[in-house]
């Protein structure tokens, strides 16, 4: 039997360098450049970051300390005051960008929806009024088991407006996933839709939470917000169910932003569970606003004009 012999491929050594015109319009225009800042992070880390912090977002005021580390705790820009919902909206709408798209969205449907910065910033004011309006404060614990749809966006920068936290559930989780979920998190209220497509199906995101719920088996949560998404007929629970866009039209699109502490909680993502009870892992304010902004602007080099595309291979 002759011998096979398996070529692997894995292993690209080619190079592909960028034209001199795209590299004079990127945020790190060459290696060296990169290399300048990789050293200046390595020398000073504390220094490099507060500077980005200065540079790059809208502090309402600035920390009195960069970094405490108190091993295994690390708190950043400490007694700073930011608000990540202003530094994603408000900072814009003094700007050209005011009237520029930030959310082009397309649903599974064919559907499609276009928001501008001053467009999106009066839809998340809404929002947030309207969690207000059914008791939410800074510090509460919101759930949002949505479709792949505008409001999902709109609801995490509502939250994040007022102070309260957000956690995102998949929308194609059980309702079994859910209430542990809710139950861990302590949420007062959950953000849903009638339901979602699936590959051409209606999925009843509704009914999950109403199973969810049942039997007070979630006692924290006093309120479901229901966004309008396939039309189809839902039950509503009276004192408890709340339409979207009926709320809407009883509240102010003005809401200022919260001045939260960069270390108030912004977000709990949970694990999947699959091995064990799911685990909810904590998202600060300040750090994560700087970070997560900072790394997609290099990393991607994002730049004015261009759409970043993001795709979910359903609408749920």
């Amino acid at each position: 039997m002759s011998q096979v012999t398996i070529e692997s491929i894995l292993q690209e050594k080619r190079l592909f360098h960028p034209s001199a015109e795209f590299s004079q319009a990127s945020h790190i225009k060459s290696l060296e450049e990169y290399d300048r800042l990789y050293n200046k992070a390595s020398s000073d880390p504390q220094q490099f970051w507060a500077e980005l912090a200065e540079q790059e977002l809208h502090w309402f005021q600035k920390w009195d300390k960069i970094l405490d580390w108190q091993p295994p705790f690390v708190k950043w820009f400490v007694n700073g005051k930011i608000n990540i919902s202003y530094n994603c909206l408000d900072r814009h709408l003094t700007t050209w960008r005011k009237n520029k798209a930030a959310l082009i969205w397309e649903g599974e449907p064919g559907d499609s929806r276009t928001l501008t910065y001053a467009q999106l910033h009066r839809e998340v004011c809404q929002f947030a009024n309207a969690l207000k309006k059914l008791g939410v404060q800074k510090g509460d614990r919101v759930g949002i088991y949505m479709p792949m749809i505008p409001e999902a966006a709109i609801a995490m920068l509502a939250c994040a407006r007022i102070g309260a936290t957000h956690s995102v559930v998949f929308g194609g989780f059980s309702a079994e996933a859910l209430r542990d979920r809710l139950i861990d998190a302590e949420a007062k209220l959950v953000v849903t839709a009638d339901g979602g497509w699936r590959k051409d199906a209606m999925i009843p995101l509704k009914a999950q939470v109403d199973k969810a719920l049942a039997d007070g088996a979630v006692p924290a949560v006093k309120n479901v917000l229901v966004v309008r998404r396939t039309g189809q007929e839902v039950k509503m629970e009276p004192g408890r169910d709340s339409w979207w866009h009926d709320l809407q039209k009883e509240v102010s699109a003005s809401c200022p932003a919260e001045p939260m502490d960069s270390e108030d909680m912004l977000f709990i993502l949970y694990t999947s569970g699959s091995t064990g009870k799911p685990k909810g892992v904590v998202h600060t304010t300040g750090g994560y606003n700087l970070y997560t902004h900072i790394t997609t602007k290099w990393i991607f080099d994002l730049q004015d004009t261009d759409v970043y595309w993001c795709t979910a291979d359903v609408d749920r």
